[in-house]
């Protein structure tokens, strides 16, 4: 099983990702969002090592000069949640060398069709409603999705329904705001708590 937590704080929350083995950290980087980081910041990711941690950078329809002057010392992958095409994400990869996230919104069984549209992306993010307050109409969703290593899942994923998830065949969780106390704030003793639940459950 594969874990990304999203919307991590680069002093506040990176060792201890490290440190439990957390497959993948993401950064967002969208002005929108309560979690966007200060560019500042991004040379505390430098000081880090990261062992066999992969650092993401969050995106929304990244322009060249963005990639270049942001993410090329520090990220290997780059996460697209914009309107990128099939075109747009080979340039990016070909270009900078970047492993793709595609994330594709679904809120329909028509929506996870999307995926096919983006074959060179290394790994598709499904983002789905929230699971907890309406476990049926995401369930019928799960069961829909193309299960593997390179498909993972986001939409209130919590230590208290990953068991439920798992059993429809799912091993890739992105998780962020059910690790959070207050907007923006990860909450450690949640992230810890995740991880001894998906490490109960790999055994």
């Amino acid at each position: 099983m594969r874990v990304k937590i999203c919307g991590l704080n680069p002093a506040r929350d990176v060792q201890l990702c490290i440190d439990l083995k957390i497959n993948f950290l993401g950064f967002v980087f969208y002005e929108k969002s309560p979690r966007n980081i200060n560019l500042t910041d991004i040379k505390i990711l430098s000081e880090y090592n990261k062992q066999k941690s992969s650092f993401v950078a969050v995106t929304v329809d990244p322009t060249n000069d963005f990639i270049e002057k942001n993410l090329l010392d520090n990220f290997k992958y780059i996460q697209l949640h914009g309107s990128e095409t099939k075109d747009r994400i080979d340039e990016i990869k070909k270009r900078y060398n970047l492993k793709i996230i595609k994330a594709i919104k679904v809120r329909k069984k028509k929506d996870i069709d999307k995926y096919k549209e983006f074959t060179s992306a290394d790994i598709i993010l499904f983002d789905t409603p929230g699971m907890e307050k309406s476990f049926e109409f995401p369930k019928e969703l799960i069961n829909n999705l193309p299960k593997g290593n390179n498909f993972a899942l986001a939409g209130s994923i919590s230590e208290n329904n990953v068991e439920n998830i798992i059993k429809l065949g799912v091993n890739f969780f992105d998780l962020s705001s059910n690790l959070e106390d207050r907007l923006g704030y990860k909450n450690h003793q949640k992230i810890k708590n995740f991880i001894n639940k998906i490490n109960e459950l790999k055994n």
